[in-house]
């Protein structure tokens, strides 16, 4: 899930990109922001980067894993072949 410190973030750039004279309403303009981009985004399926880096150690040890079985099968399968 994304931290407050980066929505907080997000908000107040999205906030300064405004016209100015929407700015003097910045701190509420902020605050809603903050409130509709937690919404938003707790809504979506999101992972951090750490959980999405182990993903990927995990799949790169199953990718090789499924390598080595798939040369062990092939080696087998040929053994049978010379032998009968």
């Amino acid at each position: 899930m994304i931290d407050h410190k980066t929505i907080d973030d997000l908000a107040r750039r999205l906030t300064e990109a405004l016209p100015e004279g929407v700015r003097n309403l910045q701190q509420d303009v902020e605050k809603n922001l903050h409130a509709v981009l937690s919404s938003t985004l707790a809504k979506l399926d999101l992972v951090t980067r750490e959980e999405l880096d182990v993903q990927k150690e995990v799949l790169a040890r199953t990718r090789a894993q499924l390598e080595a079985m798939e040369k062990k099968l092939s080696d087998l399968e040929a053994q049978l072949k010379h032998q009968a």
